[in-house]
This record gives C-alpha cells, sequence and structure tokens, in this order.
C-alpha cells in the first residue's frame, strides 16, 4: 500500500503541475471578455455545479464539526484566492504571477509552525527567507521592466498564497479522513449562493454580448474551471491526505516551467534577473521541503 502511495503521489504532482501551470494562461484568457469579479464568480459557479452533478450524495453524512472546517477550506483555499488571482493576473503577467504562487511552500511552513504545531528548524528558517529575498527581487525588477504593470497587484498574489498554506494545513490536520470528492463538493455547495450574487452584481446578465472574444472567454472558463479547479481540487485533497503539507504544496516546484512556456508561447517577456530571482525562490522552497522530508 506505501509504495502504490509513494508512486501514487508523483503522478499526482506531476499532473497537478501541468493543470495548474495551464490555469495562469488560461485566466489571462478568460480575462480578455470578462471582468476579474466574473472571472472569479464564473469559476466557481461553473466548478460548483460540476462537482454537485458527479458527487452531491458524497455530502449527506458530513457532520457539522467537518462542516465548520469545510468553510474555512473553502473560504481560504478557493474563494479569496480565485478572485485575487483573476485580478493580479489582470494586471500582471501570468507567468510572474505563477512565480509568485511557488511562495505557498514557505507560507506553508511558516503558518504551520504558528497556528499548527509544526517545528520550524534553522535551515527552514534560511528557505523562508531565501524565498522572501527572491520575491522581492522578482517584484522590484518585474515594476522596473514593466512600468506599464501595476506591480502592486503581485501582494494579491502574495495574500492567495497564505490562504493556500492555511488551506492546506486545515486539510491535513482536520480533514484528513474525508472523502477527496466530498470536500470538493462540500467547499463549492458553499460558495455558489455568494459566488452567483458577485456575479449578479457585475451586470453580466444585462451586458454581455456573444462576440468573438467573449464566447471564448467563457470557453476558456469552462476549461479552467472543469478541469483546473474541479477535478485537480479532487486530486490536491486526495494528495494532501497521502503525503505532507509541504510536499502537497511543493507542487509549486513545477507549477512555474509550466506556466512560463505558455506566457513566452503568449509574447510575454521574463528578463535574465526576473529568471534568476524564480530560481532563488524556488531553492528557497527547496530547503525548506529538503529538510522537512528527511
Amino acid at each position: 500500500m506505501k509504495i502504490v502511495e509513494n508512486n501514487l503521489k508523483w503522478v499526482y504532482l506531476i499532473v497537478l503541475s501541468l493543470i495548474w501551470g495551464s490555469s495562469f494562461i488560461l485566466m489571462k484568457k478568460a480575462l480578455l471578455g470578462l471582468t476579474p469579479m466574473q472571472v472569479g464568480a464564473f469559476r466557481i459557479i461553473i466548478t460548483a455545479i460540476f462537482l454537485m452533478a458527479i458527487g452531491f450524495k458524497r455530502i449527506l453524512n458530513l457532520t457539522k464539526r467537518q462542516w465548520y472546517y469545510l468553510l474555512l477550506n473553502a473560504l481560504l483555499g478557493t474563494f479569496f484566492p480565485v478572485f485575487l488571482f483573476a485580478y493580479g493576473i489582470d494586471k500582471i503577467d501570468s507567468s510572474i504571477a505563477s512565480i509568485l504562487n511557488s511562495f505557498t511552500p514557505l507560507n506553508t511552513l511558516i503558518f504551520g509552525a504558528l497556528f499548527f504545531g509544526i517545528g520550524f528548524t534553522k535551515r527552514q528558517a534560511i528557505g523562508v527567507f531565501t524565498g522572501l529575498a527572491g520575491t522581492i527581487l522578482l517584484i522590484l525588477k518585474g515594476a522596473e521592466l514593466h512600468p506599464n504593470q501595476n506591480y502592486f497587484y503581485a501582494i494579491l498574489i502574495l495574500i492567495a498564497s497564505v490562504g493556500y498554506a492555511l488551506n492546506v494545513n486545515i486539510l491535513k490536520k482536520y480533514l484528513q479522513d474525508v472523502d477527496a470528492i466530498a470536500i470538493a463538493v462540500a467547499n463549492f455547495v458553499l460558495m455558489i449562493i455568494p459566488a452567483f450574487i458577485i456575479l449578479w452584481n457585475t451586470q453580466f446578465f444585462e451586458t454581455f454580448q456573444p462576440t468573438h472574444t467573449n464566447v471564448m472567454a467563457m470557453v476558456y472558463m469552462v476549461i479552467l474551471s472543469v478541469l483546473g479547479t474541479a477535478l485537480a481540487k479532487i486530486m490536491f485533497n486526495k494528495l494532501v491526505q497521502i503525503t505532507t503539507p509541504i510536499f502537497s504544496s511543493s507542487v509549486t516546484y513545477i507549477i512555474p516551467i509550466v506556466a512560463i512556456t505558455w506566457g513566452i508561447l503568449d509574447g510575454e517577456k521574463i528578463s535574465f534577473i526576473q529568471f534568476i530571482a524564480g530560481l532563488v525562490i524556488l531553492f528557497g522552497v527547496y530547503l525548506v521541503n529538503r529538510n522537512k522530508s528527511k
């Protein structure tokens, strides 16, 4: 069983990296026809409909205590991040956003130590500060090279990574024994009504025009929601349950490689200094993860 889980965790890690690495360019394309609020709301609504169709019965026996942690899980791991990422990618390159997302494992360690009783060693502390240095360099250089882009919005990506970090610790500590599909379905059942209210208030139904750009934006949203959110969420929940929080969040090692490749194909530019800054962040994450693995 252990051998199967050990092999399976690497399959999940690689597949999730490919899916989530492609999510950044999908968000960027969807934003050509939709506002950030609409992208976030649609991502939740479409995902919720899909998940309820395939697994609504799985949530019927959840306990009140489990629903409490599922609500925290939904807010921190999905609801706020989908809007934060939509606004962030609307203002900065999707490839840069993916590199900033690599701060998630570092935040997982920090908040795991602060709130969940996870040990914090000297090497892990060095990894955290190394990653922080790379992040600052990446943001400053990006602001210098792309004065037309508002790098203040990079902070939104970092805030979202904090939500992801808290989410993965909650999953591991309080929802370890809950079915992975049930977790995903419950998350989006809790979010669908707030998301619909947000979408309604964007005047989408009054202003949407079926132009080629807008229709393609909706196509990208369906792909992002079903593949990049619903199925990926189920896989990630399972990954957390069979591994550690730090290993699970280290999916962000590979995500930037996929996202940067898509970004370059789409005409985005990344400088040598930004590339080095990205490597510094990933090295910081490596230090944290390597120590934890031992």
